[in-house]
């Protein structure tokens, strides 16, 4: 059976990332995109970093330019939008699908352990959020409506 910390992915400066560097920690898995109605929860996102960073929590984000054509810059561009405009200091990959055929393995993982409404298996807007339990076991999926806020209960559950 597959696992998530035999995936990786590669970063918006081109660094390949192991997710096994992340075993033992809590992870939120977020697709994002820096001109969408949802982008402002990048400042949520960040606030959620900063508070639990220290007790294990990572958060990874992943551009993605499948829904409206709301990231269509390059990776500087997502990197500036996303220091500059937001301060984020957690990990953003590189732009990629997060569904269909070509969805990054790491979407195609959660999607499929973790449907979203009725059953469905692929993500169906910008900031869909997936969290991980630290023993790696992907354990809720929040739809993009989901501001960050209210996934804080989720991760002291874990703690």
């Amino acid at each position: 059976m597959m696992s998530f910390y035999k995936l990786s992915a590669k970063t918006l400066s081109g660094e390949t990332v192991s997710f096994s560097d992340f075993a033992g920690k809590t992870v939120l898995v977020v697709n994002t995109a820096s001109k969408c109605g949802f982008t402002p929860q990048y400042n949520d996102l960040e606030e959620l970093n900063r508070k639990y960073k220290d007790k294990g929590l990572v958060i990874l984000g992943f551009p993605c330019n499948q829904f409206g054509n709301q990231e269509p810059g390059s990776s500087k561009d997502i990197e500036s939008t996303c220091r500059i405009n937001y301060g984020v200091t957690f990990r953003i990959f590189e732009k990629c699908d997060v569904k269909g055929p070509e969805a990054h393995p790491v979407f195609r993982f959660l999607s499929d352990r973790l449907p979203g409404i009725f059953g469905t298996k692929s993500v169906k807007w910008n900031f869909t959020k997936f969290l991980i339990a630290p023993d790696g076991t992907p354990v809720r999926r929040f739809a993009p409506l989901t501001n960050p806020a209210k996934i804080e209960k989720y991760i002291l559950s874990l703690y």
